[in-house]
């Protein structure tokens, strides 16, 4: 069970990162729901715990967009689930959303790493 102290550390995903989390789990092959919310919580060594409202939400989402597909299977605890997979046109958003992703934290780190403040170009 978890503390207060962590659930306050617990980050919330907002639905574009939740979306591009779900995409690149599944770039490693299908998987059902549970295991796609094991696997952020797991691969963010705990900072990432998907709620199972939002993650369904999601993944009907993607499926929607047809980036992703699913279809109905056996869990490893032998119950009916369905198992999701990223479509070539998911992997191509994948791609792209990587990339944005990335020049957005760099830009983010170029700022929180400044040892000055804003330099001014007037004057």
């Amino acid at each position: 069970m978890a503390t207060q102290e962590q659930n306050d550390d617990r980050v919330a995903l907002l639905q574009g990162t939740l979306d591009l989390l779900i995409l690149k789990t599944l770039l490693f092959g299908p998987c059902h729901g549970q295991g796609v919310a094991r696997s952020i919580q797991r691969q963010s060594e705990d900072v990432f715990l998907v709620d199972h409202g939002s993650l369904y939400i999601a993944l009907q989402r993607l499926e929607n967009k047809q980036w992703i597909t699913a279809k109905w299977g056996v869990s490893e605890n032998n119950r009916k689930a369905r198992f999701y997979s990223l479509t070539p046109k998911g992997r191509a958003q994948l791609t792209e959303k990587t990339g944005e992703w990335q020049r957005l934290t760099r830009a983010m780190s170029l700022i929180l790493d400044a040892s000055q403040g804003p330099q001014n170009q007037e004057g």
